[in-house]
């Protein structure tokens, strides 16, 4: 069990998604007059804890439900390669989860018993994403749980632990950063629906097909460029926060691989989104920010 096998598992390109709402929320927490670092570290770190933990939890949980397997398009999983066992894993996922609860430990004492109801939400929806009877990445509602989880209370939490407050301007700024993340999965689904057929991986890409997947990821990448200027429009953030919109040109090459691409190709359009998520976030962020 060398480090390179668990570097492997705890998936270093998806923190993009742990580092992106952090930015985020911080930012507005800086433009409301209310930014606390120690907090905003605590933060970081608990939901890149969290985002390992949900990953080592996908690695033996998908492997064990067939998901997995030597017909996989994507990046080789840690547990399906032999790399590491199922038993280590899992340990891998408590130390993970116990990192991140005590992150929340400290973001508690900072902001109140709030914090609790959201860490225990999401440790449990980074389990249950693919374990237990029900699994939400199983029944079609891994989107759901991307975009409200990456989103919404990655973004909003980062901010009312800074803040004490819930406002228009951290809803709203949590859109693209959801959408983002919810689009690279959109892309994962769409490269996978005829293997996860057979692992009875009931993603949206194979309830509704490859069209609707690529209809998915157009709409939530038009959501997230729209966001900033509908934050503008309201006088909510100045012109410096339609910096992401240069990053346009990135994500219509995207589309022309989404659009009529299959299998392979597609891990060049789930890396490039994940990497668009990131430079959206801190464009956003600066802009929010100044």
């Amino acid at each position: 069990m060398s480090a390179k096998a668990w570097l492997l598992a705890s998936r270093p390109a998806t923190l993009t998604a742990a580092v992106a709402p952090v930015a985020v929320g911080t930012a507005v927490a800086i433009a409301e007059g209310g930014v606390r670092w120690p907090a905003a570290l605590s933060a970081l770190f608990g939901a890149m804890a969290i985002q390992i933990g949900t990953n080592f939890a996908n690695d033996v949980f998908d492997y064990e439900k067939g998901a997995d397997t030597e017909e996989r398009l994507g990046p080789t999983r840690a547990v399906a390669a032999g790399l590491l066992s199922p038993g280590a894993v899992r340990v891998g996922m408590i130390v993970a989860f116990l990192f991140a609860t005590l992150c929340g430990v400290h973001l508690t004492w900072v902001a109140g018993p709030w914090i609790v109801l959201i860490g225990v939400l999401s440790i449990a929806s980074g389990i249950l994403y693919t374990a237990g009877p029900y699994p939400l990445a199983y029944v079609g509602l891994g989107d759901v749980f991307v975009i409200v989880f990456f989103g919404f209370v990655a973004v909003m939490g980062t901010a009312f632990v800074q803040t004490d407050a819930l406002t228009l301007r951290s809803a709203l700024a949590s859109v693209p950063v959801g959408a983002l993340a919810t689009a690279i999965l959109a892309v994962n689904n769409l490269r996978d629906r005829h293997q996860d057929v057979h692992a009875n991986k009931r993603t949206l890409a194979v309830r509704f097909g490859g069209g609707f997947a690529r209809a998915e990821w157009a709409v939530l990448v038009v959501a997230a460029y729209a966001t900033p200027v509908v934050m503008f429009a309201l006088g909510l953030v100045d012109a410096w926060a339609l910096a992401p919109l240069v990053t346009l040109p990135v994500a219509v090459k995207i589309w022309g691989i989404v659009r009529r691409e299959e299998g392979l190709p597609l891990n060049g359009a789930l890396a490039t989104t994940a990497k668009l998520l990131l430079v959206f976030s801190v464009l956003f962020a600066v802009g929010i920010a100044v």
